[in-house]
């Protein structure tokens, strides 16, 4: 058996990645070979990343890469574990995924798993992605993806834990600069959620879900037939107004009093577009 020392440990776990008991072992499996234990492990990682699929990453982080103030695109990138979250190796690789990111500017999810990585010359995001699981053992993938062009570009991204990265974050499209109200409105909806810009977006099915519930309770309360249809409008409205309903119609946080449209009006901006991600959340 050939002597394998720690420089050639060392310099195996450089180009693979791979944890250190395993280099030492493939090593000494190829007899001090390091192309032959390089191959080796390839496969094993192959394999275990064959033996993860089934597992569930609902830990991770989320990123946002802005490009000036006219494009900016949010990713989430999911683990199994949050001790892999802040793991430095996870770190960087979410920021080759961001850099990745900005210098080839994908449209969609598929697009960015498929450029290339600036880090790793002739290399793919989506590799990147299954070398960092074969080296930290987990299932590693590219979660949701969003993108927006034009207009002013706001984002906000928020830690629940101080020893995590990010987990939460937004991404908001506005027709102009508001100036400190933009970022206000992508800090809104980090914390209330909200599934739709305006009532018109809301699926027609998912009101008349909404409606039936606020009927059914008012009836049960016993109110006069006759004022039930006012008190449902009025529970509907409150649905809607409330965290996970419509954005413009939410009251804002920093001034209740006032709903997300009235203070939009009064910064003479209006929002195009979000969208909202909560690792381990659909």
């Amino acid at each position: 058996m050939a002597n394998v020392t720690a420089a050639d440990v060392k310099r195996l776990r450089e180009q693979t990645g791979a944890g250190f008991l395993d280099c030492k072992k493939a090593l000494e499996a190829a007899d001090g070979d390091f192309d032959a234990a390089v191959e080796a492990l390839r496969i094993k990682g192959a394999k275990d990343v064959g033996k993860r699929a089934d597992r569930t990453a609902a830990n991770g982080l989320v990123a946002v890469v802005l490009d000036g103030t006219e494009s900016g695109m949010m990713f989430e990138l999911n683990c199994e574990t949050d001790f892999v979250a802040k793991n430095k190796v996870f770190g960087q690789l979410a920021a080759d995924i961001s850099a990745a990111a900005k210098a080839a500017q994908p449209a969609d999810r598929l697009a960015l798993l498929s450029a290339g990585a600036g880090s790793a010359p002739g290399k793919t995001v989506q590799q990147l992605i299954e070398e960092a699981a074969a080296s930290l053992k987990e299932k590693l993938e590219l979660g949701r993806f969003a993108r927006f062009d034009g207009g002013y570009i706001a984002s906000y991204l928020h830690k629940t834990d101080p020893s995590l990265p990010p987990t939460r974050g937004a991404l908001v499209q506005f027709d102009s600069d508001g100036g400190e109200v933009t970022k206000e409105i992508a800090q809104q909806i980090v914390a209330l959620r909200p599934k739709y810009l305006r009532r018109e977006d809301v699926p027609a099915d998912v009101i008349e879900r909404e409606r039936r519930i606020a009927e059914q309770i008012t009836r049960d309360e016993g109110k006069p037939e006759q004022i039930i249809p006012k008190i449902v409008e009025g529970r509907l409205n409150r649905v809607f107004a409330g965290e996970g309903g419509v954005l413009v119609e939410q009251a804002f946080i920093k001034e209740p009093k006032k709903t997300v449209q009235q203070v939009l009006d009064e910064n003479g901006v209006a929002v195009r577009g979000f969208a909202h991600f909560q690792v381990g959340q659909a």
